[in-house]
């Protein structure tokens, strides 16, 4: 058979897997529709906190197609998947329908399965529980919160408090500071794909179709909760319709529908609706942040101390680490940074993009702005002026950082230079007042254990199976983009399995480390490939040739790499699909990707309605993988930051606990009429030093530094500072003086 790339009219390939997901052939997990499928759909506690006294399921299971009711009277003998940061699995470890305790409010107490939605959905409302309510906290300032310093309880190093010179005497002897407290809501992910699944069972195996970022951990944590072998659990998660930290490990409705499938002998499907959502699974904690700056009369900045606490849940720690990146951002030799937990009684918070560093980071650059001004110093020119090359807390060299450049090409772009520097001294034609601001972020580059199997065909094309899982951001044109470039294939000819337990491990891809580490092990295959087809190191490879001159149908090779530091260890605890660490911390340097964003706010002066007509951001995350790609994520995260700022924030019900505002019509996140034009730009300069490939993380620094570059617009705008998210129409009136408007 002749070469497929002998012949092959060029064709755009930015985007490999574009006309699938806009077709609707992409199988997402719930899209499935196996013979003899059953629904499941959850009933929920509606006490913030207590025990169960009496659950009456009589009425649902009466309703016509009703099959089965699973309660904690059911004995389900499942074992608790422990916490996915806490060396297990989940997304918490509690896991509900065990016992008659209540831990927070919209906590499973049944699961209904039902021939058809409707009648599960039914049958669950008619669910009825009785409780004896016990006293709950739901707010950082709630009576009842427990404080623990997180070093205290978790002592580990990459955890600890950061210490770096005497902050507090460098802070007291400066002439110029700023000592603020920021406060940012709990928020929620809200992907367009709810959480949900398909599970059934083959034999003695259980077969799950989930759309996950840690399809390892599903099948490690469901086997230590059924008490079964691993290797007797398949997870496939070929798509995942938006992830974002939400899901991230195993779920909770994952075990109770194992559990019921097998009782029944067939397929069960469970789609979480969008308000038990935000109750089911885990969201962003609030957190309050105390900044202190100081700097000189020339504008350096001498010492900063930033304290943060957060929420977490009675029966989970979720580590933080806020400091890790704000201790980075400039080279302020006097640092120190302090975390502490505040204990209520929600579901756990788990990772949500930019987890740490975006609520740290609005507030340190909101206080650098703060200090800016204080310092009578142009917002741009300051953070300029105390940039650095080595990183301020280990002392020693970034593998890259291109954050001045970064800043330099926005400013140009957006036009800066036109900037006025009093607040409120800008108008738009039509009266609105414009605000100019600009914020740096940063985000630690990792790499965690990786495995790729690559097998190269006689008809020219090679498949490549991977660790890794597609979320949107674009993973399968970054490793087909990588393949075509080092063969000289089309793309066209690169087939790609992610996401499936059946063709490797499937460690958990998050916290940016997904590309960089993916294409890591597919970089080492590609060599190992070549030595078997005996082609040369670099350049082109007729692969149909190639393969068909060793005499086989089929030529394989595999790899599976280590991030720097790393050990035998730590790829060993990724097999068992437990989350295996790496970074920043690598010999001889620090690696952080960076972004500068500039933002345009218009302020409308009667009914202070805020406007974000444009933004400009530019990002050095090493060589960029792929463009089209890259630039949609961080587009992505441009919007996502100015919903953080100015939309999203989850609200508690302090009298009943839980979420008052569980769907998008009162959790309002951005649509295409709130967002104006976005300018992306990158550096574009590989980082060799920490990546064979020179590729770093994208998708969480692009939303780090938005918020607050929006707020810092707002000031710029209006002449008031907003120390509070997200910043609302009722807060810039109160803030300018004008009227209220009159209901």
């Amino acid at each position: 058979m002749s070469s497929p790339h002998a012949d092959v009219q060029p064709v755009d390939t930015r985007r490999v897997d574009a006309r699938e997901k806009v077709t609707g052939a992409a199988v997402y997990a719930t899209d499935l529709h196996p013979d003899q499928l059953a629904h499941a759909v959850l009933a929920t506690a509606t006490v913030g906190r207590g025990r169960i006294t009496g659950l009456d399921t009589a009425a649902a299971e009466a309703v016509p197609g009703v099959l089965l009711v699973l309660t904690h009277l059911d004995h389900l003998d499942l074992q608790s998947p422990g916490f996915v940061m806490g060396g297990g699995y989940g997304v918490q470890s509690l896991q509900p329908l065990l016992d008659e305790h209540i831990a927070y409010r919209g906590q499973a107490v049944a699961l209904v399965v039902a021939e058809t939605l409707i009648a599960a959905t039914q049958a669950a409302k008619l669910v009825r529980a009785d409780y004896e309510p016990e006293p709950f906290a739901v707010t950082l300032d709630s009576p009842g919160v427990e404080r623990l310093s997180q070093p205290a309880v978790i002592p580990l190093p990459f955890l600890a408090d950061l210490d770096v010179g005497d902050a507090e005497s460098a802070y007291a002897a400066a002439p110029v500071q700023i000592d603020a407290v920021y406060d940012q809501p709990a928020q929620h992910q809200n992907p367009m794909e709810l959480i949900g699944a398909t599970v059934w069972w083959r034999g003695d195996t259980v077969v799950v179709h989930e759309g996950t970022q840690n399809a390892s951990a599903i099948r490690h944590g469901l086997a230590r909760q059924l008490g079964i072998d691993p290797a007797n659990v398949e997870v496939v998660s070929p798509y995942t319709g938006g992830g974002f930290g939400q899901k991230n490990s195993l779920q909770i409705h994952i075990a109770p529908l194992a559990v019921a499938a097998r009782r029944l002998g067939r397929p069960v499907k469970l789609v979480v609706s969008r308000t038990q959502l935000f109750h089911h699974t885990s969201f962003r904690p609030a957190s309050r942040h105390r900044i202190r700056l100081g700097a000189d009369e020339h504008g350096r900045m001498l010492a900063a101390l930033h304290d943060v606490e957060h929420q977490t849940s009675r029966f989970d720690l979720f580590p933080m680490m806020y400091t890790e990146t704000t201790a980075r951002l400039y080279g302020i030799g006097d640092f120190r940074g302090r975390q502490t937990f505040a204990r209520m009684d929600t579901q756990s918070p788990g990772f949500m993009r930019a987890p740490f560093e975006h609520p740290g980071v609005f507030a340190f650059e909101s206080a650098v702005d703060e200090l800016a001004y204080a310092a009578q110093r142009d917002p741009l020119e300051f953070r300029l002026a105390n940039d650095t090359t080595a990183d301020p807390v280990t002392g020693e060299p970034f593998s890259s950082r291109h954050l001045a450049q970064c800043l330099r090409r926005g400013a140009k772009l957006f036009g800066w230079s036109a900037r006025q520097w009093q607040p409120a001294s800008m108008r738009a034609d039509d009266g609105s007042l414009v605000g100019w601001g600009v914020a740096a972020g940063a985000y630690p580059a990792s790499i965690v254990p990786s495995a790729a199997h690559l097998v190269a065909s006689a008809d020219g094309r090679i498949r490549v199976g991977v660790d890794g899982h597609e979320m949107g951001q674009g993973i399968r044109s970054a490793i087909a983009l990588l393949v075509a470039e080092n063969l000289g294939l089309d793309v066209r000819h690169v087939e790609i399995t992610v996401g499936d337990t059946r063709v490797a491990t499937q460690h958990l891809t998050a916290g940016s480390w997904g590309t960089a580490s993916t294409l890591g092990a597919v970089h080492a295959a590609l060599r190992e490939l070549r030595k078997q087809l005996g082609a040369d190191v670099s350049g082109p490879v007729d692969l149909a040739a190639a393969v068909g001159a060793t005499g086989r149908e089929h030529v394989e090779s595999r790899a599976e790499t280590l991030g720097p530091g790393q050990t035998e260890q730590d790829a060993e605890r990724a097999r068992q699909g437990l989350v295996a660490l790496a970074g920043p911390e690598f010999t001889g340097y620090s690696t952080f990707s960076w972004i500068a964003h500039f933002v345009e706010v218009r302020v409308e002066p009667t009914t202070c309605r805020i406007r974000v007509p444009r933004v400009v951001s530019v990002a050095d995350c090493g060589r960029v993988a792929s463009p089209v790609t890259a630039a949609s994520q961080v587009r992505g995260g441009i919007v996502w930051g100015i919903g953080a700022c100015l939309r999203e924030a989850g609200e508690v019900d302090p009298r009943y606990g839980g979420w008052l505002n569980a769907s998008l019509e009162e959790y309002p996140v951005p649509v295409n009429a709130d967002i104006g034009t976005l300018d992306v730009d990158f550096i574009g300069e590989p980082d060799l030093r920490f990546h064979p490939v020179g590729v770093k993380g994208l998708g969480e620094v692009s939303m780090v530094g938005v918020a607050a570059a929006v707020a810092n617009a707002v000031y710029h705008a209006t002449g008031v500072r907003h120390r509070r998210l997200p910043i609302r129409i009722e807060d810039v009136l109160a803030g300018t003086g004008l009227p209220e408007p009159r209901l």
